[in-house]
């Protein structure tokens, strides 16, 4: 038998990881004109990706994939800019956060750059 040249899985999957976590706030922007998030982003980011987008029930549906705080804290901000204030008022308590009082556009790339570690 031959040995092949080919990379185990594991390192296929670290290479992706860090190409991933070197995705930058312009690069994620420029990735919404894609039909189809980038492989590997969170599901928070997912969110993010739809709402950018446009399909908030796709972001709404990503959002809520993990109860994680990630999650909650961009499900806070999607109820906030459907203009269901008490609703993301629950979800900005559930992930321990106060109510923004940034724009919504200001929130989302607070958020994006949060998720994409460049706060």
């Amino acid at each position: 038998m031959l040995a092949t040249s080919r990379p185990p899985v594991r390192v296929l999957l670290a290479l992706c990881t860090s190409l991933w976590w070197k995705m930058d706030l312009q690069a994620f922007r420029d990735s919404i004109a894609k039909a189809q998030p980038p492989a590997g982003l969170s599901p928070a980011l997912q969110a993010l990706w739809w709402d950018a987008k446009g399909d908030w029930d796709k972001a709404h549906e990503r959002a809520q994939k993990r109860d994680d705080t990630a999650g909650m804290r961009v499900h806070a901000y999607l109820h906030r800019k459907e203009g269901d204030q008490s609703n993301a008022e629950y979800w900005y308590r559930r992930c321990d956060a106060a109510p923004s009082i940034l724009t919504l556009d200001e929130e989302w790339e607070e958020l994006a750059r949060a998720l994409l570690g460049q706060s």
